[in-house]
Order: C-alpha cells, then sequence, then structure tokens
C-alpha cells in the first residue's frame, strides 16, 4: 500500500464525509466481493485503502483496533473485518449485509467451477491446466509458510513451538485441534513465565498512525447506542445463534440421520470453524484429515485442486470448503445419480453455513465489548504461540502438496521433473520478483496445457 500524501494540514481541511446509508454501503460491499482477490493482506488492504483513505468511513485508528480484535478469533479475519465495520455503521443489517456479500460471489463461483471440474476433468484441457496449477499451488504454500513464519518466529521459544508442531503431525499424526489446544496452554503458561517472549502477538498492527481526514467513525466519535454492551443483547445473539446452528442440524440429522454425509459435513465443519486460528492454511490440514483420510470425500489430488481453485476466486480463502462440499457430495450422490449437481450445490451451501456462521456470531457478541471498552486485548500470549505452531502444520502441508505433486504414483513411481520445474519457477516469481499469486497461477496453467499438448 502507496503512503498517503495527504499532510496533517491539509486533512484538517477536509471536511468531514456526508452520512452513508445502508443502501450505498450496500453496493460497496457487494463489490468487495467481487474485487477481493489476494488472501487476508490483500483483502484487508483493499479495505483500508477504500475505508479509511478514500471513502473516510471510519478513522485508521478504529480500522486498526477492529482488525486487531478480529486477529485474535477463529475464523477468517478479513471477512470479520468487513462485518464489523458494516455492524458499526447499521447495526445487525450492516454486519450481515457485510459479511454475507463477501463470501456469495466466491460461493457461487466455486460451485459453478467445482461443477466443471467434476464433471469435465478428464478432458485434455482442464487435466493440462491443473497439471500446471498443482506445482504452483506448493509453491505458494511454501511463500505462506515463510511469509507466516518471519512474522511469527521471533525467539527461540516460538521456533520450538513450530518445531514441536511440525513434529506432531507429521511423525505423530497428531490431530491439528490439539496441536492447537496445547499451543494455547504454553503461551497462556509462557506468558506469565517469560511475558517478553510472547508479547509479539496480537496482529502487529498498531504501528504508527496517519491522518486522512475526519472520518464518519473518527477516534472521537462516540460509541453508537446499537454497539454499546448490554447483557440483555449479547443472550438475544448467543440464543439466535445456538437456534441458527441447532435448526439446520436437527433438521439434517431428522431427515437423513447423524451418520449421512450431509449431516456429517455440517458437525465436522462446525468443528473447522472454531479451529480457524491463523488463517485458511493453518485448518487445511484439518480439513484434510476429516473430508480425505477419515470421510472419504475426496481424494488427496482432488484436494490440492481445491486450493488451487480457491487460490483463483474472491473471498476468504477458507472458501476451499465450498469445493470439498461439493466434491463430497457429487461424488456421494447424497440425492441420488439423476440430481449430483444438486448433491453438489446443496453440500457446498451446507458446509458454507457452518463455516461462516460463528464468525457472525463472534463479531455480534464481542463487538460491543470492544467498542465499549477500547481496551487493548489480553488474549495475544495463546495467540503468539498458535501462531507459531500455525508455522510447522503449514510446513507440513506445503510437503503433503509436495510429495503428490512430484511422486504422483508415490515414491515407487517415477519423479515428475516438469512438474518440479514449474514448481520452482513458481517459486522464483513470488519470492524473488512478487509477482501477484493470480498471475503465478495463471502462467503455470498456460505452461501445463503446453506441455500436456506437447507431450500428447
Amino acid at each position: 500500500m502507496l503512503p498517503s500524501t495527504t499532510s496533517h494540514a491539509e486533512s484538517a481541511d477536509l471536511a468531514r464525509p456526508a452520512d452513508v446509508s445502508f443502501w450505498q454501503a450496500f453496493l460497496f460491499w457487494l463489490k468487495l466481493g467481487f474485487i477481493s482477490f489476494g488472501g487476508p493482506a490483500g483483502q484487508i488492504s483493499i479495505m483500508h485503502q477504500e475505508l479509511v483513505e478514500n471513502r473516510r468511513w471510519i478513522s485508521e485508528r478504529r480500522f486498526l483496533h477492529a482488525l486487531n480484535y478480529c486477529m485474535v478469533l477463529p475464523g477468517p479475519e478479513a471477512q470479520q473485518l468487513a462485518t464489523y465495520i458494516g455492524w458499526l455503521m447499521h447495526r445487525t443489517r450492516g454486519g450481515i449485509a457485510a459479511g454475507a456479500l463477501f463470501v456469495l460471489p466466491s460461493l457461487f463461483l466455486l460451485i459453478a467451477l467445482s461443477w466443471i471440474y467434476i464433471a469435465f476433468g478428464n478432458m485434455p484441457v482442464i487435466a493440462g491446466l491443473f497439471y500446471g496449477i498443482k506445482p504452483a499451488v506448493t509453491a505458494i504454500v511454501v511463500q505462506a509458510t515463510h511469509r507466516i513464519g518471519s512474522r511469527a518466529l521471533k525467539n527461540n521459544w516460538l521456533w520450538a513451538i513450530a518445531a514441536a508442531s511440525f513434529v506432531a503431525i507429521f511423525a505423530l499424526n497428531v490431530p491439528f485441534p490439539l496441536i492447537v489446544l496445547v499451543a494455547a496452554l504454553i503461551g497462556y503458561v509462557g506468558g506469565r513465565i517469560r511475558p517478553a517472549k510472547f508479547a509479539v502477538g496480537g496482529g502487529g498492527h498498531g504501528g504508527a498512525r496517519q491522518s486522512f481526514g475526519p472520518a464518519l467513525i473518527d477516534d472521537d466519535t462516540p460509541t453508537p447506542a446499537h454497539a454499546l454492551f448490554r447483557w440483555s443483547r449479547l443472550l438475544q445473539i448467543i440464543l439466535i445463534g445456538t437456534l441458527l446452528w441447532v435448526a439446520p442440524m436437527a433438521l439434517l440429522m431428522t431427515v437423513y440421520g447423524w451418520n449421512h454425509t450431509l449431516t456429517q459435513m455440517g458437525w465436522f465443519f462446525t468443528k473447522a470453524a472454531l479451529l480457524t486460528f491463523g488463517g485458511a492454511y493453518a485448518v487445511l490440514p484439518y480439513v484434510y484429515q476429516g473430508a480425505v483420510t477419515h470421510y472419504g470425500w475426496l481424494t488427496p489430488t482432488q484436494m490440492i485442486d481445491g486450493l488451487a481453485l480457491g487460490e483463483t476466486t474472491p473471498g476468504p480463502l477458507i472458501m476451499v470448503v465450498a469445493f470439498v462440499g461439493f466434491v463430497g457430495g457429487y461424488v456421494k450422490a447424497v440425492f441420488g445419480p439423476d440430481m449430483l449437481f444438486m448433491a453438489g450445490a446443496v453440500a457446498a451451501i451446507i458446509v458454507t453455513w457452518f463455516t461462516f456462521l460463528f464468525s457472525f456470531l463472534f463479531i455480534f457478541m464481542g463487538g460491543p465489548l470492544v467498542e465499549t471498552t477500547h481496551n487493548d486485548l489480553k488474549f495475544t500470549a495463546p495467540l503468539t504461540a498458535i501462531t507459531a505452531a500455525v508455522v510447522g502444520v503449514i510446513l507440513n502441508l506445503a510437503l503433503f502438496f509436495g510429495y503428490h505433486v512430484l511422486w504422483p504414483q508415490g515414491f515407487a513411481g517415477g519423479f515428475d521433473w516438469i512438474s518440479a520445474l514449474i514448481a520452482l519457477a513458481a517459486a522464483i516469481a513470488l519470492f524473488r520478483f512478487k509477482v501477484n499469486v493470480i498471475h503465478v497461477i495463471a502462467g503455470s496453467a498456460l505452461t501445463g496445457l503446453i506441455v500436456r499438448f506437447t507431450i500428447a
């Protein structure tokens, strides 16, 4: 993000922006849903530029205060930040509109792309595109490991947590939830014993402030009435949230039974929604353990392909779960052999509902506490340890992808040196030349297409 050239003197002369109606905000959130590429960093950058710098709907201090809260929560922080700002501006309906429109374009795109993939994936063109994309995805996950690790591993204690996390999931096959729990406990205890060693968490967004002019929600703007904490309001949200989870789960159990694919998807992705500390890359190993190894909803290769599709669509990367749901519902033919697309689409919608429901509830429950107190959060030490553990988990994911891409028939088969060259080229583009992820995937897909047709 380029620094603003607006001086403090100039910004002081700017007029306060006019009030923004709900429908004006609705159109912006809709636009954001279609342009939110680049993962959480890119999405947060877009929102900062649009909401803080250009439109001045919220001041930078209030923006960062909200972001720091969202960084602590499980779930996609960029989507939750949009929900938070929408809620702050236009009450609950504003938060629902902002958060839902951040997700819906991606959901519809992924349903369409998943259908094309599963129905026509054996066509030479589709197969060639994915042959090139898979090595690029491996390089992207390696870059994510480096990016998160360089930010999170600031001392030997955190390096040790990351190493232990890697060994636990790679060698001992420890479930991801247990790794998160143990890391949080280590962080809690370590924060008391060696607070300086665990003081690097909390999002890291509390740097220098910059004025872009008076904002609608400025530093000194009083907290609106709907954002003040009230016990009655908190209990109401908990009750409504419980009903929104229980009702569809009870319906699935009544109609299909507990062991049915759709019911198990609802339960599994409820657990996944509560474990997405550190972003989508952190929870993907857990999704793999469940969706591929335990339930068999899709194959390891399809999991890699799904991540590739998630990287190429707007919205949070965790939307890859919609692909998992679609493929699982389609392959399992949950509505019979004549309704495969409907089965996949319904499964994708169910998975998305149970994944994102808690993202909204966390904002509506915790937002008033944050706005009322304006105090720093006290969860940074456990979060710091969890983030360190996530680095080890993502490294395991990179090795998993690399193995299936470079040895597609296993170690007994041959080494795919063409895929290795594509992965190396993608890594150089990402690390050395800072090429956009979308461009890397597009170039790799074209390379894969050329290679497949050349060999054929």
